[in-house]
């Protein structure tokens, strides 16, 4: 029988239960919820890294930000909340579209 010790998304009990396997679970307390959240967005930052086509890359990228929502809330925000202050740094910092590679600085002026 396979360990996971692992946060899971929701509904994967209900997803084992359907093949037909048997599994335990328990509820995370406050903390151990926003440690192990930490630990999947390690997780699925490395899969991401590790990926070997747009479309996983796509999928890792998309689990990242579930995790990213449920930390949002967790550190008591919104998804929207976040992405407004999201948008404020882009407007007076900028975004990465432009692709701008800083090599120096000359500080001496």
């Amino acid at each position: 029988m396979p360990t996971y010790n692992k946060l899971v998304r929701d509904l994967i009990p209900q997803i084992i239960a359907s093949s037909g396997k048997q599994y335990r679970t328990r509820i995370l307390q406050e903390n151990e919820y926003v440690s192990e959240l930490n630990v999947k967005l390690k997780e699925e930052s490395t899969e991401y890294f590790s990926a070997n086509s747009p479309q996983e890359s796509l999928e890792e990228l998309a689990d990242m930000l579930e995790v990213i929502r449920a930390l949002a809330t967790v550190h008591g925000s919104s998804w929207e909340q976040l992405e407004d202050l999201r948008n404020k740094k882009a407007e007076a910092r900028g975004g990465f579209e432009e692709r701008v590679y800083l090599i120096d600085v000359d500080d001496k002026t």
